[in-house]
């Protein structure tokens, strides 16, 4: 069975990776790329389909280089064509689960009072006495982050992931807490700089059979 992207093509393109330390400041992603980009972000799988964040999309100058000091001084938030700061929806309650379930009846043509059963469900699930929804929302944050860092690998799209950041910081920074969200990890995207070392560097991993088990 042939695959839309070979298996050596999806190989390939996850060795090219890595965490880019120096960007080209002269080559921007283009427009194109970066709406499929965003796209990806948009399509990103959740627990329950929830979506609990948002994507701030960092590209003006004067606001990444207000972020630089509050990222301990690291360039790549300056020197980076994009960055991205996935923030999580605060205390997520029913309005947001309800909001959900709107869309779900509105996109896929069924009515809000079929949903019911669905919405009690996921009601249940966060009045859990052991239930943390920041926590749970920085956990789905991360698949977001994952499938970022793979689509953009895919299209030839450098990226750097950063949790090396003040979070509080870019909070009052861009707004965040009037909206309702909270920072949880950074990415920078853009394309390597020609004189970065470490896009040479091998890759350090554990052997296969070390981190692979089948049953």
């Amino acid at each position: 069975m042939s695959h839309p992207v070979s298996n050596e093509t999806v190989e390939h393109q996850l060795n090219w990776r890595y965490a880019t330390k120096t960007f080209d400041t002269a080559r921007p992603v283009s427009d194109t790329d970066w709406q499929t980009l965003e796209r990806a972000l948009v399509l990103t799988p959740s627990s329950f389909g929830l979506q609990p964040w948002k994507f701030f999309v960092v590209t003006d100058p004067t606001v990444k280089a207000n972020l630089k000091p509050a990222t301990f001084n690291q360039s790549q938030v300056v020197d980076a064509s994009h960055v991205v700061v996935f923030a999580i929806r605060r205390d997520l309650d029913e309005i947001e689960i309800d909001r959900f379930v709107a869309r779900t009846a509105e996109v896929r043509g069924t009515t809000i009072e079929s949903l019911s059963r669905f919405r009690q469900i996921m009601v249940g699930f966060f009045k859990s006495p052991k239930m943390d929804a920041d926590e749970w929302a920085t956990r789905q944050v991360y698949i977001a982050l994952g499938f970022f860092m793979a689509t953009a690998a895919m299209m030839g799209i450098d990226t750097c992931p950063i949790e090396g950041f003040d979070p509080a910081k870019y909070d009052e920074i861009l707004g965040l807490n009037a909206l309702g969200y909270g920072s949880v990890v950074v990415a920078a995207a853009g394309h390597r700089a020609a004189g970065d070392k470490y896009a040479a560097a091998a890759k350090v991993r554990f052997k296969h059979e070390d981190v692979i088990v089948r049953i």
